[in-house]
């Protein structure tokens, strides 16, 4: 099988090693990835802005340039719920639209679905605090919630990281609470998003977590500079980092 790859905006300038892990995954499972270098922001800075002539500018581009894919992968819940969910507002029903949302997938939930292999061998001897990134959990379902009563809901992050030997998770009193990044809700409420962001390392803190680990790299970078700024020891690693890094024999 052959997918495309997309590679999120701060992937690709802030953390590219998710990138390369997400590759080394795929292709130990013997699935050819293409990069279409032609490729940019899938639009979502925009729209959570407000910016909708601008965002639906670069929606159209993404339609053309991945709608012929058979399979589109990326590292990050948050853009994928993007073309999910925000490019009929913005472009309107089209069957073109439609077949592209149903071929995007993020990373985990593609190894975890018939597409690929929910098995991958090696061993990571630490506690991993697994954070829920908002678009992950509320928009792809990726995971279960806590704030209704509701069936429980399989989170493909959470059954490629069980297989690791070694691998125990820490136990989080919130397992679903956002960390407070939110794009331009930073900005636009820097305290409240630094008071929610220092919330969550202090849960993780608390469970014992060595490692917190997620879907999505805005939300890791987010704790992972408050974490620094109060002198945590804590890394920070995308899900199929930790995968690769167990695959490739790399943890210590």
């Amino acid at each position: 099988m052959r997918v495309a790859l997309f590679v999120p905006c701060y992937v690709d300038q802030l953390r590219p090693s998710v990138g390369s892990a997400t590759v080394d995954l795929l292709e130990a499972r013997g699935i050819e990835v293409e990069f279409p270098s032609e490729q940019t922001c899938c639009g979502q800075p925009f729209a959570s802005a407000g910016a909708r002539n601008q965002a639906a500018a670069l929606a159209r581009r993404h339609l053309e340039i991945f709608g012929g894919a058979d399979a589109v992968v990326c590292p990050s819940g948050s853009c994928v719920a993007t073309v999910r969910h925000r490019y009929r507002d913005l472009l309107g029903d089209s069957p073109e639209l439609a077949a592209l949302s149903e071929r995007t997938y993020e990373v985990c939930e593609f190894l975890v679905g018939s597409h690929g292999s929910p098995a991958f061998e090696g061993r990571f001897p630490h506690v991993v605090g697994l954070h829920a990134s908002c678009h992950a959990l509320r928009e792809l379902g990726q995971g279960s919630g806590t704030e209704r009563v509701a069936a429980p809901r399989p989170d493909p992050a959470r059954s490629l990281l069980a297989r690791l030997e070694g691998l125990t998770f820490a136990d989080l009193t919130r397992t679903d609470e956002c960390c407070g990044f939110g794009g331009v809700f930073a900005v636009d409420e820097s305290a409240v998003s630094a008071a929610m962001g220092e919330d969550r390392v202090e849960d993780h803190l608390r469970a014992g977590a060595e490692v917190v680990a997620s879907t999505d790299v805005s939300c890791l970078m987010h704790l992972e500079g408050l974490a620094r700024r109060q002198r945590r020891d804590l890394r920070f690693l995308h899900v199929v980092e930790v995968l690769a890094e167990a695959m490739r024999g790399d943890a210590a």
